[in-house]
């Protein structure tokens, strides 16, 4: 079970879903790379494909903060003000197991 998650929730600007999804295509392969990182899986709503939502599950806040030192993280900054149409919205969870363990959490 990871200790930190992340669900960061973007809104394309009209006409650059695609460019989202480039744009994150190499954030997400390198994250998968580093230590700590559990998971980092883009999701897009079908109804309303400028939605999309990146849930994060990392083995520790440490390796969080690291993953923020990254080069590719710091361009996401860039990234956001030129193909978002609103600010992404981030949010830190940290699991509230209710059940079998193994299917109670991320």
């Amino acid at each position: 079970m990871a200790e930190v998650v992340v669900v960061a929730t973007f809104r394309a600007r009209p006409g650059c879903e695609e460019e989202v999804v480039a744009a994150l295509r190499g954030v997400i392969e390198q994250s998968h790379g580093e230590r700590g990182c559990e998971r980092y899986a883009l999701h897009r709503d079908p109804k309303d494909p400028a939605v999309m939502v990146m849930v994060e599950t990392w083995s520790s806040r440490a390796a969080l903060d690291e993953h923020f030192t990254k080069p590719y993280i710091a361009g996401l900054g860039e990234v956001a003000a030129r193909l978002l149409a609103e600010p992404p919205q981030v949010r830190f969870m940290e699991p509230v197991v209710i059940g079998d363990p193994a299917k109670g959490a991320l």
